[in-house]
């Protein structure tokens, strides 16, 4: 799987690698089982700080979605699931866009509710 990181966007470098990650197991590009790259490696391929990639393997593992194992680096969890992936990544750009706009969090579960009718 290739990385890639915008230097010019305003998204957290950290999280533009975990959410690389997260599309590369929608897309079925990562496997269960599959390592993924050492931090150190790739830290100095994408020429990030070491702990730029910590940050993003850390919440990936917070996520449930890698292993972290010193000798081992990242591995993808046989569990992952790919459907529930799918609807947090909406979730995450939904609460985005109403943060955006100002929206405070009782506003944003009124329109969650809202949309189950």
């Amino acid at each position: 799987m290739l990385f890639r990181v915008d230097l010019a966007s305003s998204e957290p470098l950290a999280e533009q690698i975990a959410a690389q990650v997260r599309g590369g197991l929608l897309r079925g590009e990562l496997a269960p089982g599959e390592r993924l790259p050492s931090a150190r490696e790739l830290a100095a391929v994408l020429e990030v700080n070491l702990h730029t990639v910590l940050r993003a393997y850390g919440q990936l593992r917070d996520e449930q979605l890698v292993d972290l194992r010193r000798g081992r680096g990242a591995v993808v969890r046989g569990d992952a699931d790919a459907g529930r992936l799918r609807l947090v990544e909406l979730a995450r750009q939904f609460t985005r866009e109403a943060r955006r706009q100002g929206l405070r969090d009782e506003e944003v579960l009124a329109i969650l509710k809202e949309a189950q009718a």
